[in-house]
Parts: structure tokens; C-alpha cells; sequence
């Protein structure tokens, strides 16, 4: 197995570490697929047990002027590795204004992601940072649990609104779920939306109901010409999900995003899928039982 890249290009550079503290804020820990045309970074939790799952998606040319990869074999070529996010994140943040920065998998005793940064200098020379990230390689036995996730169809898909506004509502809610002791379910988020572009977020306990009501939203085409709910664009769709889950993933999200929707299984699952620029980020939230 053998992986290279390098960025030169200040935004490219830029993008990628936004894309990779998005990631440290998302999950502890991550899988990078390494493929000839793609990087994706994958949590795979068992929905089954109440895990969420991500799918982050860039295309390596919009990103790298050299990238070069060997994977486990040429039926197979691709290469996938256990990291730490944070690890990663730390790294790229001593990039800010560097002229170049270079990725390369390296054995160090031990699988690492051997990170160069090229500092610009005041001197003729320049600085070179260097960081080895540990990483353990997935064998190909485990590669079944790493695909991308099937897209459940949607009862309701609905854009979202401002990624920022729908963060400062849930933080305010989960604040006011922290203060009901008497609550029997503290971090029980309801989230609904129906064909009419319209998305309720609320809390409810037997004491209170809190709801916040977006409207005019819009829905995608192909939502709004789906007529599994009997033609009323007015009934909603709904799931009942950890606060907690839901807040973690607002505020993993840094810049708002060019594109983003939202798809509702009718209390199975949530479905965000979101377009940055260059790289796409499909995150999945399981139902509480």
C-alpha cells in the first residue's frame, strides 16, 4: 500500500482543514477511505444500537495538485485507516499561510499519516513542521462495514433552514430540557416536517411543550412530487431523536452550508445531507425507541 498527496493552493488548504474540524467535532474517532479518485471520512456506528452514521465525501482533485495511492491490491484499490479526528485537526491547524502542505502513509515502527508543512519564512529558508498521526489499518474482512450508507426513502424530504439559527433553537432547548429533573426523557428532540414546506422542532414532557416553527422552506422537486402521503402536503412527518446527537452535528458545522437537506423516515431515522463547496457530508440520526 502506498498514499501520497500534497496541496499547494491556499483555499484548497484552507477547505481541508475546515473539512477536518468539521470531522474532529463530528466524531472521536473515523475511518479514511483512500480510493484513486475520492477521500471519504466514515463513522459507522450500528444504528441498530442507537449510533449515527457519516459519510463525508471530497473529490481529490478539487483539493490536491499531486495525489498518488497504491491500494491493497489492483482488484482492490483502496485503502482504509482507522484515525483519531482530533489528531488530524491539530495538525492542520499549524497550516494557516504555510506555502505547501504534503500527506504521505509512512511506518514509523507503527501505520502513520505523516503530515509536512511548509512554513513560509522571513529567511531564504523555509520551515518545514512535520506531524505523524498513528492510524490502523482495516483490513479488507471489515471493509463490507465501511460502505457508504443506504438512503432510506424519505417521507418528507425538506431544505433546511440556516444551519446557525437551527443550532441557537436546539441549545436553547436542550438548556430548558436540562432544568426538567422531573422529565422522564431530558434529551428527547422532536423534529417534523411536512411537504409544505414547513419544519417543527420541539421538546415536550407532561408539563410542557416547546415548539419552533420554520416555514416557507421549500422541498426538493423530487419531494414535492412524491405522493406517498396521500397528496396532503400539510401532513408531517415525525422522529423523536437524541437532542444531544442532534446538537453535535450542528455543531460540528462551521460554515453554513451551499446546499442542505433534511429526510425524515417517520420515526425510523433523520437523514442530514449537506453540500460543501467541493465535499458532501450525509449524516444519519437513528429514532429513540
Amino acid at each position: 500500500m502506498k498514499f501520497r498527496a500534497k496541496i499547494v493552493d491556499g483555499a484548497c488548504l484552507n477547505h481541508f482543514t475546515r473539512v477536518s474540524n468539521m470531522i474532529a467535532k463530528l466524531a472521536k474517532t473515523c475511518t479514511l477511505r483512500i480510493s484513486p479518485d475520492k477521500l471519504n471520512f466514515i463513522l459507522s456506528d450500528k444504528v441498530a444500537n442507537g449510533g449515527v452514521s457519516m459519510w463525508c465525501e471530497l473529490e481529490q482533485e478539487n483539493f490536491f495538485s499531486e495525489f498518488q495511492m497504491e491500494g491493497v491490491s489492483a482488484q482492490n484499490n483502496e485503502i482504509y485507516l482507522e484515525l483519531t479526528s482530533e489528531n488530524l485537526s491539530r495538525a492542520l491547524k499549524t497550516a494557516q499561510n504555510a506555502r505547501s502542505l504534503k500527506i504521505k502513509l509512512t511506518n514509523k515502527h507503527f501505520p502513520c499519516l505523516t503530515v509536512s508543512i511548509e512554513l513560509l519564512s522571513l529567511s531564504s529558508s523555509n520551515r518545514i513542521v512535520t506531524h505523524d498521526i498513528p492510524v490502523k489499518v482495516i483490513p479488507r474482512k471489515l471493509w463490507k462495514d465501511l460502505q457508504e450508507p443506504t438512503v432510506p426513502e424519505a417521507d418528507v424530504s425538506i431544505y433546511l433552514p440556516a444551519l446557525k439559527t437551527m443550532k441557537s433553537v436546539v441549545e436553547k432547548m436542550k438548556n430548558i430540557s436540562n432544568h426538567l429533573v422531573n422529565c422522564k426523557i431530558l434529551n428527547l428532540q422532536i423534529i417534523e416536517a411536512n411537504l409544505n414546506g414547513e419544519l417543527n422542532l420541539k421538546i415536550e414532557t407532561e408539563l410542557v411543550c416547546i415548539t419552533t416553527h420554520f416555514k416557507d422552506l421549500g422541498n426538493p422537486p423530487l419531494a414535492s412530487e412524491n405522493t406517498s402521503q396521500d397528496g396532503n402536503s400539510e401532513q408531517m412527518a415525525e422522529v423523536q431523536i437524541d437532542i444531544r446527537k442532534l446538537l453535535q452535528f450542528l455543531a460540528g458545522q462551521q460554515v453554513n452550508p451551499t446546499k442542505a437537506t433534511c429526510n425524515i423516515v417517520s420515526n425510523k431515522i433523520v437523514h442530514f445531507d449537506l453540500l460543501h463547496e467541493d465535499a458532501s457530508l450525509q449524516y444519519f440520526i437513528p429514532a429513540l425507541s
